[in-house]
């Protein structure tokens, strides 16, 4: 009798968060941003409200390299009307044990939506035209060559980490309050090498200013179809991407997870929403569901926290 009666509660949970889910949402919806761009926060968001007919507010929070954003969302209702614009930020955060929340546990994933690669560039002082001139280059002169990054934690800081680790060389990293100051010292020589995001790396490129050696995919990118890749180039398996995903605070319903990422994929299939993103620097995913979104978290934390592992990198 017992049995029967836990099995009615259950069916009728079911059919109510079902029933719930069809009717979401009936508010707007606040995506909070960390760091980085929010573009595809708004480009997405921009399809959610024409198909939902229900706004879709955009909430920056770029504080302390994402912890702020994070913990808002973590507190927040678990309904679906508080979203993430998730990064390699956060994984990156949990590696280097930044912030009080758990990437894993206290998010539910809801879709990857685009990633980019970054370049591997060096100021045209260096006398190195390839990949492996400089980690020669690097070997001779250990401890006298700079990188620059766009923070201590940022993607671009652990890329240099991971690149040290990979190539078995000792460069010495010099972390700037943004990306922006980075680029300037790199582009003036203050600096002899960076790892940038491919929009703002490329117009450096195109103009002389910079030398690219590669790029960070595993796979060639459209938006730099003419960089080889690092793994190709000799660094096997070496693979970094900037990306932009949703999560939801833990315990939102299914039903509600698998409503948004439905949207998500029917977005990221429109030749608009691919054109916009790739203007902005972005490739749009692949379909993908919430699981493999979550498999693609837990993979890229076993990879941020291996690089910090190996490389003993800090943030002081």
């Amino acid at each position: 009798m017992r049995f029967s009666h836990c099995w009615i509660v259950t069916v009728f949970f079911i059919w109510m968060t079902n029933a719930y889910a069809q009717e979401f949402p009936t508010k707007p919806i606040r995506v909070i941003v960390g760091p980085g761009p929010d573009i595809v926060a708004r480009i997405i968001g921009q399809k959610f409200t024409e198909a939902w007919g229900q706004q879709v507010v955009i909430d920056p929070r770029p504080a302390a390299g994402g912890v702020v954003a994070a913990e808002a969302v973590a507190k927040a209702a678990p309904d679906g009307y508080t979203l993430l614009l998730s990064s390699a930020s956060y994984p990156i955060n949990a590696a280097l044990q930044i912030g009080t929340t758990d990437v894993i546990k206290d998010f539910s994933a809801v879709a990857l939506a685009g990633s980019a690669p970054f370049i591997l560039m060096v100021h045209p002082s260096l006398p190195v035209k390839s990949l492996a001139e400089l980690i020669a280059l690097a070997r001779q002169r250990p401890g006298q060559i700079n990188y620059a990054s766009s923070g201590n934690g940022t993607p671009p800081h652990l890329a240099g980490e991971m690149f040290k680790v990979a190539a078995g060389i000792n460069i010495v990293h010099v972390p700037y309050k943004g990306a922006g100051q980075a680029m300037i010292d790199l582009v003036g020589g203050q600096v002899q090498m960076a790892f940038a995001i491919v929009s703002a790396a490329m117009p450096q490129v195109q103009a002389g200013k910079v030398r690219a050696l590669g790029i960070t995919s595993l796979q060639t990118s459209p938006l730099a179809p003419d960089l080889p890749t690092l793994s190709a180039l000799g660094l096997a398996g070496f693979d970094v991407r900037g990306w932009n995903g949703f999560v939801a605070p833990a315990g939102t319903p299914r039903a509600i997870v698998a409503r948004i990422n439905a949207e998500a994929m029917r977005a990221l299939k429109q030749p608009e929403v691919v054109q916009r993103l790739k203007a902005a620097g972005y490739e749009a995913a692949a379909e993908n569901s919430p699981e493999q979104f979550a498999d693609f978290i837990k993979a890229e934390l076993a990879k941020w926290a291996k690089v910090v592992k190996d490389s003993g990198a800090k943030v002081d």
